[in-house]
């Protein structure tokens, strides 16, 4: 099949195109650097030509309520609209485990803008809610950071591996369309708080990390297991501890 990863050039989009490719399908890498704007919709008609499957895992270069919003709502219709046109079976989107519960966040509501176009749009769909990546840490924690100390809520949370969150959304890429959410998370369950100490003391920063019940998610409050997946989602393989081991 021909399968156009829109975000191909990113962490997970450009695991996943070489895990489609070595499937033997055809996948295109789609962003802007390969003249492809969801945006502006230059050249999305094009790369569109002859496609089975697109997969989404492209993200906003800003996370300011307007400008995150503005990205989601006007790329995610682009993107539909060139699809319904090509004939497109199946459209994939890779979105974020507890998006429906951290609606005071601006980032979070402009995904879930994303997921109602995604489901009103009347292509067959499957939509991966992950929990945030191994790699996406520091800038959690660079976020949360006020001087010398990390302020973050003491709250659960299950990370989980790039490598293996691209492997589960080719499984869906590959798979008969859901029309529902699949989530995916990481094997161990830690504190927030505590996984960042685990992070920092590893690289040697001198960061203080303070639980803070005060502290927000991207402009969300939080509760106790607001980050966790549900009973029935996909549990990957690599621990994080593993993970930190191999960075140093």
């Amino acid at each position: 099949m021909k399968i156009v990863v829109i975000g191909g050039t990113g962490l997970i989009g450009s695991k996943l195109v070489g895990k489609l490719n070595a499937h033997g399908h055809e996948a295109v890498a789609a962003a802007p650097n390969t003249g492809v704007n969801t945006l502006t919709g230059e050249g999305l008609a094009e790369v569109l030509e002859g496609a089975s499957v697109v997969v989404d895992v492209s993200n906003s270069p800003s996370f300011e309520d307007e400008a995150v919003m503005d990205f989601f709502r006007t790329s995610t219709t682009n993107l539909l609209e060139a699809e319904a046109q090509a004939g497109v079976a199946h459209h994939v989107a890779l979105s974020v485990v507890g998006t429906d519960r951290l609606q005071d966040s601006g980032y979070f509501r402009a995904k879930q803008v994303q997921e109602d176009l995604i489901k009103a749009s009347g292509i067959p769909y499957s939509i991966v809610h992950a929990t945030q990546f191994f790699e996406f840490m520091k800038r959690l924690t660079d976020s949360a950071t006020e001087g010398d100390t990390v302020h973050l809520a003491h709250v659960k949370i299950r990370p989980v591996y790039s490598d293996d969150l691209a492997a589960a959304v080719d499984r869906a890429a590959l798979g008969t369309p859901t029309n529902d959410v699949v989530e995916v998370a990481g094997p161990d369950e830690f504190e927030l708080d505590q996984l960042i100490r685990e992070l920092l003391a590893a690289g040697n920063d001198p960061r203080k990390v303070v639980a803070d019940p005060g502290a927000k998610y991207f402009d969300a409050e939080l509760q106790e297991t607001s980050l966790l997946p549900g009973p029935d989602a996909e549990i990957t393989e690599t621990k994080f501890n593993d993970w930190l081991v191999q960075q140093r």
